[in-house]
This record gives C-alpha cells, sequence and structure tokens, in this order.
C-alpha cells in the first residue's frame, strides 16, 4: 500500500469526520433561539481572519509563552492540512508542496512539545489549567504532526510493514481528536467553534472601533449590557434552551485555559463562583448529561459531580446553584482576560433576569432594594429632594428649564452617604476654583438604574432610564460630568439604546482636563508628595469604559508619584462593590475588598486613591490597620488650598 494513497485516505476520512463534528455541534447550537433577523449571514465567516489575527490574539499574547506555542501549533496544523488536501485531495502530488507539509508539521510538533512542557515538565503547572484530556491532547497532536511528517520525510521504500502502520495510526490518532473527538464534546472542538464564535460572536460591536461605533449613534457599544423586549416576553434565560445560538457556540468554544477563574475575585475570595466552571455547566446542559467529567478547579464550596442538565431542564438548582450567579460583580475580568472573547457576564444577567423576573427570587437585601427603587426613585427609600442637602453651603447652582450650562453635574445614589458627601463637596470647591459653569439637577434626580438592571430586574432598570432621560430632556447642558463610573456607564453607554445619548465625563477626567487647559494649578503638600500613593482602578471605569490614565494624570500632575499595584489598569482587581454583590452579600472564606487592600498593602502604599464611591465604602470597610482611601477629587481640592 503506497504512502499516497495512505495519506489520501486519511484526508477525506478526516475531511469527514470534520463535517460529522460540524454538523453534530452544530445541531446543540441550534437548539438555542433565534438571533436578530438579518443581524449575522455567510459574509460574517470572511471576517475570522482579521478577528483572529487581530481582535483574539492580542489577548492571548499576553501570556507570551503560549502565544508562540499557539501559534506554530495551531498555525502548523491549519497549514499542513491545508497543503496536504492541495497536493493529495487535488492529486498535484508536487514534491515541492511536500517540503512545505514537511516544514508545518515540524513547526506543529515542535509547538506540541512545548505545549506538554507547560503542562507537565515546567517548575509550577498553573492551577487554573484543566487536567484530564487537555493533558492527553499535546500527546495526540503531537503524534498527527509526528505522523505526517514521516509520512513526507521517509521514503517509499521503508514505508512499508509495521512502521507504515505506526506511522498511518499516529496520524490517524491526531486525527481523530480533531475531528471525531470534537463532535463527542473532546477538547478540539473549541478550535472548530472559536473560530465560528469569531464570525458569528453574540457582540458584532467588540471588533469595531468603540469610539467611532458611539459617534455613530450605535446603540449597543461593547460593554453595555443588550436590552431585551420585555414586549416580546424575553424575561431572561431558565434552561439551556433560551440562550441565544451563538450564546451556546460561544460556550463551546471555551479551550479551559482558567484565565477567567484566575482574574475572579468571587473565586479569589471563596464564594460559590468559578467562572470556568459555569461555561464548562452551560456546555454540559447544551448536551445533556452530568459534571462529573469536569478535570478543572472546582466551584468553590460546591463538588463536582452532583449536578446534572439538559437543553429544556431548569438551569438553577439541577446544575448551577443560584449563588453562584449572585456572587458575580460584573465586574468583566473574566471577560476581559479571555482568549476566546466569551461574555460570562452576559449570561449571568440572563439568568439573573429569570431569576428576578420570572421567580422572583433574588436573595439578601435585592427584593427590598428593588422596591425602594420602583416606590421612591432611591436605593434605600431615601427622600429624592433631599439628595443634595450636602451643597447648601457651597453656592451650588440647580440647572433650570431654558438656561444652558456647560457641566450638569449628576452625583448618582451615593449622594446620600455622608462619606460620598466628602468627595462631592471637594470637587464643587474644585469646579468653583476653575469658574466652571455647571449646575446639578437637584431634587428631580433619580437613580439611573444600573443595581435593578445587574440584579436582573430589567423592567426597573427601563422605568427608571426612561424617568431620567424625560428629565434631562428639560434641560440644556454641553455634557454630562459624574464622579460615580457606575452612573456614568448606565449613561453614557446603556441609556443609548433607550434613546439617551449624551457626552458623558467621569470627574477625574474633568479635573485633567482643567489642569491641562491651567484652569487648575493644584500642588500636594509636601507630607502627601512623599508618601506612597497608589491609585485603584474601578471596573466600570477603567474595563467598562476604557479610563485609566486621566486619574493617573491628575496625581501625577500635583506632585504625586503613583505606586502601582499588581493588578492594575484595565486588570485591576475588583472592590467587590459592583454588580448589587453588596446586597446579595453571598458568604466566601475572604471578603473582595480585603484581598484587594492586601493588593495595596503589597505595594507599600499608604493611602489608596480612588475614583467611585462604591470603592471607597468597599475598601473602607476593611477591619484592622490599612491605608488610608481617599478620592482623587479630595487629592486635588486639598492640593489647592
Amino acid at each position: 500500500m503506497s504512502p499516497v494513497f495512505v495519506i489520501t485516505v486519511l484526508l477525506w476520512v478526516s475531511v469527514a469526520g470534520l463535517a460529522f463534528a460540524l454538523a453534530r455541534r452544530a445541531a446543540y447550537w441550534r437548539e438555542g433561539r433565534a438571533t436578530v433577523a438579518g443581524a449575522y449571514g455567510w459574509a460574517n465567516l470572511l471576517a475570522i481572519p482579521k478577528r483572529y489575527f487581530v481582535d483574539l490574539h492580542h489577548v492571548v499574547a499576553r501570556d507570551p509563552y503560549i502565544a508562540r506555542t499557539h501559534v506554530a501549533t495551531a498555525g502548523g496544523a491549519i497549514l499542513a492540512m491545508a497543503l496536504v488536501f492541495v497536493n493529495y485531495g487535488l492529486a498535484i502530488y508536487s514534491p515541492w508542496l511536500d517540503k512545505l507539509i514537511f516544514l508545518a508539521a515540524l513547526a506543529m510538533l515542535i509547538g506540541t512539545v512545548f505545549v506538554w512542557r507547560r503542562r507537565h515538565g515546567a517548575k509550577t503547572v498553573p492551577a487554573r489549567l484543566s487536567r484530564g484530556p487537555w493533558d492527553q491532547l499535546p500527546l495526540l497532536l503531537g503524534a498527527f504532526a509526528l505522523g505526517l511528517a514521516l509520512f513526507i520525510a521517509l521514503p517509499a521504500t521503508m514505508m512499508s510493514g509495521a512502521l507504515a502502520v505506526i506511522v498511518a495510526l499516529l496520524t490517524a490518532a491526531g486525527a481523530f481528536t480533531m475531528t471525531f473527538g470534537a463532535a463527542r464534546g473532546g477538547p478540539m472542538k473549541h478550535a472548530l467553534a472559536g473560530l465560528l464564535h469569531l464570525a458569528f460572536h453574540p457582540r458584532q460591536e467588540r471588533f469595531a472601533d468603540s469610539t467611532a461605533a458611539r459617534r455613530a449613534g450605535d446603540a449597543v457599544p461593547p460593554t453595555a449590557l443588550k436590552t431585551p423586549l420585555l414586549d416580546a416576553k424575553e424575561y431572561g434565560v431558565g434552561k439551556p434552551v433560551e440562550f441565544r445560538w451563538n450564546q451556546l457556540l460561544s460556550f463551546d468554544a471555551c479551550v479551559q485555559c482558567g484565565k477567567c477563574e484566575a482574574a475572579c475575585p468571587a473565586f479569589a475570595a471563596g464564594q460559590p463562583l468559578n467562572p470556568k466552571k459555569l461555561i464548562q455547566d452551560l456546555v454540559t446542559g447544551m448536551v445533556g448529561g452530568t459534571d462529573a467529567q469536569y478535570a478543572g478547579s472546582p466551584t468553590p464550596g460546591i463538588p463536582v459531580g452532583k449536578h446534572a442538565g439538559a437543553p429544556s431542564k431548569p438551569l438553577i438548582s439541577t446544575l448551577i446553584e443560584a449563588d453562584t450567579l449572585w456572587s458575580c460583580t460584573t465586574c468583566r475580568a473574566c471577560v476581559q482576560e479571555c482568549p476566546m472573547l466569551i461574555e460570562h457576564v452576559d449570561a449571568i444577567v440572563d439568568m439573573r433576569r429569570n431569576q428576578t423576573l420570572v421567580e422572583g427570587s433574588v436573595p439578601g437585601k435585592g427584593p427590598a432594594t428593588l422596591a425602594n427603587l420602583r416606590e421612591t426613585g432611591s436605593l434605600n427609600g431615601y427622600d429624592i429632594g433631599a439628595r443634595y442637602d450636602w451643597a447648601v453651603d457651597l453656592q451650588v447652582q440647580v440647572a433650570q428649564p431654558g438656561r444652558h450650562v456647560d457641566v450638569l453635574l449628576i452625583a448618582g445614589e451615593g449622594a446620600f452617604d455622608m462619606r460620598y458627601q466628602r468627595t462631592l463637596r471637594a470637587l464643587v470647591k474644585v469646579l468653583n476654583r476653575a469658574g466652571v459653569d455647571y449646575a446639578v439637577l437637584g431634587g428631580v434626580e433619580t437613580d439611573t438604574g444600573d443595581t435593578a438592571r445587574r440584579l436582573g430586574d430589567e423592567a426597573t432598570f427601563q422605568q427608571l432610564a426612561r424617568t431620567l432621560i424625560g428629565t434631562l430632556a428639560q434641560y440644556s447642558f454641553a455634557r454630562i460630568v459624574t464622579a460615580d463610573p457606575h452612573v456614568l456607564h448606565s449613561l453614557r453607554n446603556e441609556y443609548r439604546a433607550l434613546g439617551g445619548i449624551y457626552q458623558v465625563q467621569h470627574h477625574t477626567a474633568l479635573l485633567d482636563e482643567l489642569i491641562a487647559s491651567g484652569k487648575l494649578s493644584p500642588r500636594a503638600a509636601a507630607a502627601v508628595a512623599a508618601r506612597n500613593i497608589t491609585y485603584h482602578d474601578p471596573c466600570y471605569l477603567g474595563r467598562y469604559n476604557g479610563e485609566t490614565e486621566a486619574p493617573r494624570r491628575v496625581l501625577k500632575s500635583i506632585g504625586i508619584k503613583v505606586v502601582e499595584m499588581e493588578r492594575h489598569g484595565l486588570r485591576g482587581r475588583c472592590c467587590g462593590g459592583g454588580g448589587g454583590a453588596p446586597l446579595t452579600d453571598i458568604p466566601g472564606k475572604r471578603r473582595i475588598p480585603d484581598i484587594r487592600i492586601d493588593d495595596a498593602r503589597a505595594s507599600g502604599a499608604e493611602i489608596v486613591a480612588v475614583g467611585c464611591p462604591n470603592c471607597t465604602a468597599m475598601l473602607e470597610g476593611v477591619v484592622g490597620p490599612r491605608p488610608e482611601v481617599l478620592d482623587v477629587a479630595e487629592l486635588v481640592a486639598a492640593a489647592l488650598e
């Protein structure tokens, strides 16, 4: 039997296996709900190369070791299989193409050696990696590469008898893993699903320039939760089949690298959430079965093998515990780190919506808070007319219909909190000093609905949003400024879907602008400048809105040297205050803010500068000796005195 015949047969069997794998996995994805009509078409497939090499691979490149091995392994495999198809599938039989096939197979083989070394030869194997079939995968891919290289390199006279059988078996074992193994849910399904996921991603806006998209009036920026149609009874997800089909596809794309797990603040705190396990549970629910085959780190406090699911069975309690959903702070650290661009937070909020709107099941103080929002427009049921009582002695103007101002200052819900009032008073003093033309909404300001939306109460969010949009329509202003990133995100990004399109600026960005223009010349006192000061990035300012540099420029401009924590910028660690987590209050082994203060202590910081009232409250709530917590506005105000 000639080598040409053997490799040709293996080629066409592999093609058949690939088609079978695609059909098998697609049958699972098609169980999901339809997407928006006309949003996806076959033309999306043409975008895969750009999205792979630009949008995806820059995330993989954060880990240079695995990036290089991925280029060698995946690139070598794709190139080798494409060349085999051309040379043998089209019966060209070119010796030059054989040489290229050999080089591609050799690159793949080298890549698999380094992948194996990552899992078996390294001094410290990352605990986040799934084991089991994933440990075997480098050997099987290496077998394919070795077998293919030997097919090409060995003379035809040697390819007979036992050697020919061994070489054929090596190649076949790897080919089976990549085709029929993927169909059965093996590790290589991620490659098949991953490429299609790039084409049919649930958030196509992730692949466009977000600034240009906002200027074009795009209603759904990349980090905004999508607005369900409540009139069409879109009340979240209670069963796997209630996810949209391309969400199910995205779950299949998971490579179980565990980067989301390592970044998750709830997992670090020992709360019952592991984002990697959650995605794998959703895959289990999609295909049916139990989670007994899961080979990664378990969800804290929840043993593996005790849960099962099916496409049309309820997710909560049978497959996923409710506390898993409510542990999430919606910080998007998992999404930021995911090399497959999976949207974990979207899935969690979808399931929360079902728990809230259908089941009426929200833990902790959540139900009382939602009731307060519906009845009073305030999280804690306060009289909204008293929101700006803290400013009575500061000559703060209240906005009036017909009078235009440059800046409309919106304080947010935190304005009822005495600690946040210190920040707001400092900010107002700075604005007065700079001569900014500003006004506040006063007693007509209502909650933006951010917390309601994160707790799954979409109906209350939309009610509050439309109320505030109606209020804002009565006033004339150039831009909105707020010291609360959650308010900023709602007004800048999520109100767009409901018709509220505004220019919204964080107070640190405005301070940066005033200092750069010379309207402010603050200089920190020597005693402050001499202290180690670190800056904590709020998730809803950094990851959600990409603003990491303005606060640092402000601090540096007043003479402060910023000492960075290990996790900062877009990869900063959450304070634990987002997503309604303080209200649901799911217990863990530690508190998330305690972990963040440990980061600050490790940096040697004596002061933690912040830019969010939630972060201030969470970090100041840490018991025991800790760095002082001050808002950037407080430091600027002190530097002007």
